[in-house]
């Protein structure tokens, strides 16, 4: 499937940009690289979003997590939203303008958390980070202003299965449907590299197998990732045992030129086989990493604007 031409002209100037630079090999290179990549499409703030950072206690530690709130919305909904990176890249300033334009298009109250990464910080302290903030801002909701009987999670790539993790660990906990809707943009689903979307796009642009696997085994060991198809921890491998108490409302979009297209649509049919809703939405024409690339292509827009416009629109549901 042809990808959209603005993203392409995106990725030249960007392998232009960087022809004489080594490829970065450590975790810390990699990720002063995607800070710098991601500064360039940083939109700057309007007035119509405010925002502010607090910290939450986790473990002896704090994480960061930086508000945005719609203005003139009394009693917002909150949606606590987890960045992309592998888990060992990113951050909430890395993923400013996806948040920022999420809260725009939503209206809504998105709380962006900023986990400990690997492999710093392996599996499962990212997973723990995520639940232990899904948990502190449920329990916060009414000090934060925001509506006290919703709480929705979101993220992107390793954020969206960081999302999905916590989601169902916090509601099996609790029983009950703490988290009631989930959006989840071209989740990592499982430690499967086998997929045809893995064979398809495995070159990139915007991501590709070998990356993942680099990242997939910064996250878990490559004595895990082997275990594939055979690994049993639902923090890990999303499909890896029958749920108890999945999200009542998901969305999940995916990029039609992605390793992890197919990811996100067995997550999806997951969700289906599990009576779990879900609206699926395969964005034609956009690579991986396109929701940051939202003020570099247009087409990036409108699909971001697509998905937010469906999570709200279960909202009333439920």
């Amino acid at each position: 499937m042809a990808i959209d031409p603005q993203l392409l002209s995106y990725y030249r100037q960007m392998a232009d940009l960087y022809a004489n630079e080594p490829i970065p090999e450590d975790a810390a290179a990699r990720r002063s690289r995607f800070e710098d990549v991601a500064a360039r499409s940083r939109q700057p703030d309007t007035e119509e979003i405010s925002v502010t950072d607090l910290a939450i206690p986790v473990d002896g530690a704090a994480l960061t997590v930086r508000l945005f709130r719609p203005a003139n919305v009394e009693q917002p909904r909150l949606i606590v939203y987890f960045h992309g990176g592998g888990w060992v890249v990113g951050s909430p300033e890395t993923h400013h303008t996806v948040a920022a334009l999420l809260a725009a298009d939503t209206q809504c109250v998105v709380a962006s958390v900023d986990y400990r990464l690997a492999p710093e910080y392996a599996f499962p302290t990212p997973c723990d980070d995520a639940v232990a903030a899904v948990q502190w801002l449920a329990a916060s909701r009414e000090s934060l202003g925001v509506h006290p009987d919703f709480l929705a999670v979101a993220g992107d790539s390793a954020g969206a299965h960081l999302a999905a993790a916590a989601a169902r660990v916090v509601n099996e906990q609790r029983r009950a449907h703490i988290v009631q809707a989930q959006l989840l943009i071209y989740p990592v689903a499982a430690p499967l590299l086998t997929t045809e979307s893995y064979r398809a796009f495995a070159n990139g642009p915007g991501l590709t197998r070998d990356e993942m696997a680099w990242y997939w085994t910064q996250f878990i060991g490559a004595e895990e990732l082997a275990k594939g198809a055979e690994q049993d921890d639902p923090r890990i491998h999303l499909m890896a045992s029958p749920p108890a108490m999945l999200p009542p409302a998901s969305v999940v979009l995916v990029a039609a030129n992605d390793v992890l297209r197919d990811d996100g649509l067995a997550y999806a049919n997951f969700l289906v086989r599990h009576d779990a809703p879900v609206i699926t939405i395969e964005a034609s024409g956009m690579t991986h990493g396109f929701a940051r690339l939202q003020p570099d292509a247009p087409r990036a827009r409108e699909w971001m604007r697509r998905a937010a416009e469906a999570f709200t629109g279960v909202f009333d549901d439920l």
